[in-house]
């Protein structure tokens, strides 16, 4: 960048004459930063003033904001009949898959006597609640053991709380035995 330009330049972000702009990058070594900063101290620019800035925990905000926060938010939660219809098919379809890859077992002198999957054993319930209810517990006290087989361990571990099941029947089976001997 030539001188000629440098001091058009400084005289557009300044507003000083030609002349002063000249003197003024003649007397800063041809720097514009310091051409700018020697007229500031000869008093032919003002500085420029300094804004404050506050920052408070508490902040206000326009109206137009807070109705296109809410127009925004309105928008977003919007879903017609049929998107909640695929949205509530596609869970549907992920359930039966996962009930289907989960797995419950029958076990006695731990050999399996029977397995199926856990959709089956819901359907199983359906028609049948108080007979396979009775069934189960009864179950217990004959030694079967009832576990789950795929299922992901998270706050409760269902396997834990089948085996804890089983072993309070075993204990009061013999309980029992021992009370008539």
């Amino acid at each position: 960048m030539d001188n000629l330009e440098k001091v058009e330049r400084i005289r557009e972000k300044t507003g000083v004459s030609y002349e002063d702009a000249k003197i003024a990058l003649e007397a800063s070594n041809n720097d514009m930063l310091d051409a700018i900063v020697y007229l500031e101290k000869l008093g032919k620019v003002n500085a420029p003033k300094q804004s404050q800035y506050v920052t408070s925990f508490e902040t206000e905000t326009s109206s137009e904001f807070d109705k296109a926060q809410a127009d925004y938010e309105k928008a977003c939660k919007k879903s017609s009949f049929g998107e909640k219809i695929d949205s509530f098919g596609e869970w549907f379809k992920k359930v039966i898959k996962r009930s289907c890859e989960i797995k419950f077992n029958v076990d006695r002198y731990e050999e399996r006597v029977f397995s199926l999957p856990l959709l089956a054993l819901i359907i199983i319930m359906l028609f049948a609640f108080w007979l396979v209810g009775i069934l189960l517990i009864v179950g217990l006290f004959f030694d079967y053991k009832y576990s789950f087989e795929g299922v992901n361990p998270t706050t409760v571990d269902i396997n834990d709380l089948c085996n804890k099941a089983s072993d309070t029947c075993t204990g009061l089976r013999e309980d029992i035995k021992n009370e008539k001997k």
